[in-house]
């Protein structure tokens, strides 16, 4: 997290002091770097130039319009998994031919949403829903293109169970034994041109490992469809990409590249990529502030007033955030790593929320200098199914969402009030 570093005993986010914005635009709150996206984006579209890929930033993982306005601007085109996504690509004026939609529950509404608006693919996960894809678009007479979604059964064995969708026990795709059987049935339809597969084996997925073995079994199954006559034009192999939760677990974009590239050049195939955690993780913080510090039997609760609500993945994966104090007062240690990393005078304590479920929780047994009321904390790679993942639980509004840019920040989402939480209700 290049573009966030302490100074002078303060978190900076690029130019700006973070405790300054926290005061300002209240907490919890949500901080993004601006120069952390458009390095995390660049990246990507550097190491996978050789294959002239297509990057389509997964919206899933921050949906913001003014980020996504960002990426646009960089050339990002978009994966979407919802009517809701595909209508914010379309908000921000994405190119319809540089969106690719996935998800295993498409409805009609959504699926004409698609074919209106013209959009490069339909990631398809079922036989029922080629067919309702197919009637779809036989009503509104307009051609589409579809990519099947192969479940090729790998996995990387660092990724939690409800995030590694490449299994064959998942919800997600076609097992590769029925692959040929539905292009057999389908892949010769008169509306629907099924000319392409898709890959998504979860997320993250820490090693290229995985990809391999994903794409070489893949591109076995393309080329028996080429043997029957199957034109086969484009391979999507997802995201799912690892981001740095903890010190160089994850490999960079280039280390990616350099597994991945080799196997596609020369197929013949237009490639998507899908990556959203490894471009915006790293580039977000949540800022919350301590309420109050309460002695349990075992050990300090530090209760601070971002919750699950907030930031949902410690309760929902056992997911961890590296978390420190906004502030180095009191001679506080510069963090060197981030787990393992115990400052002089620290206290192994859990952070906790206000929310009314023992899950609540956004770290446990974590070692911290002793906080008091007032202070800011910072949960650190945060950008990613962050706020996209928040909710009204407890009736708590949702936080606010700030741009850093250079020297400057404006708020890109204002925190919701009360009238909020009703407004639908009245």
């Amino acid at each position: 997290m290049a573009s966030f570093e302490y100074r002078d005993g303060r978190l900076m986010c690029e130019g700006v002091d973070v405790a300054v914005v926290a005061r300002e635009a209240g907490t919890p709150l949500y901080l993004y770097s601006a120069a952390e996206l458009r390095s995390g984006y660049e990246a990507f579209a550097k190491a996978f130039a050789p294959l002239n890929a297509t990057l389509c930033f997964s919206i899933k993982s921050l949906a913001n319009l003014h980020v996504l306005r960002l990426l646009k601007g960089l050339g990002s085109g978009f994966d979407v998994v919802s009517g809701g996504e595909l209508a914010r690509a379309m908000a921000i004026g994405a190119d319809p031919k540089s969106i690719v939609f996935a998800g295993v529950a498409k409805t009609d509404r959504e699926i004409r949403q698609g074919i209106d608006a013209g959009i490069a693919l339909f990631n398809v996960e079922s036989e029922p829903e080629f067919e309702n894809l197919a009637r779809l678009a036989a009503e509104a007479k307009r051609e589409v293109h579809a990519a099947l979604r192969l479940n090729p059964d790998v996995y990387d064995p660092k990724t939690h169970q409800y995030t590694a969708t490449g299994k064959k026990e998942t919800k997600f795709g076609v097992d590769i034994n029925r692959a040929e059987r539905f292009f057999d049935a389908y892949g010769r339809d008169g509306y629907v041109k099924l000319d392409a597969i898709h890959i998504h084996i979860g997320s993250p997925i820490y090693s290229p490992d995985p990809y391999v073995e994903a794409i070489r079994k893949t591109l076995d199954l393309i080329g028996r469809l080429r043997g029957k006559g199957f034109a086969i034009h484009a391979l999507d192999i997802g995201g799912g990409f690892a981001s740095n939760y903890e010190e160089n677990a994850s490999p960079s974009a280039d280390e990616y590249a350099a597994a991945i590239v080799p196997l596609l050049q020369g197929t013949g195939l237009k490639v998507y990529l899908e990556p959203g955690r490894k471009i915006a993780a790293d580039a977000g913080l949540l800022v919350t502030e301590v309420q109050y510090v309460k002695q349990g039997a075992e050990r300090p609760f530090v209760i601070v007033d971002a919750a699950m609500t907030d930031l949902i993945r410690p309760a929902l994966y056992g997911s961890q955030h590296f978390l420190y104090p906004v502030s180095l007062t009191d001679g506080r240690a510069v963090p060197q790593q981030r787990f393992d990393f115990a400052a002089p005078g620290s206290v192994n304590v859990d952070v906790v929320g206000g929310v009314c479920e023992s899950s609540d929780f956004l770290a446990k047994d974590r070692p911290l200098p002793p906080m008091k009321r007032g202070e800011l904390l910072a949960v650190f790679s945060a950008g990613a199914y962050g706020f996209t993942m928040s909710s009204q639980y407890n009736s708590r509004p949702r936080a606010a969402e700030v741009l850093v840019d250079g020297g400057a920040w404006r708020v890109i989402r204002r925190r919701e009030t009360y009238e909020d939480l009703m407004a639908a209700e009245q």
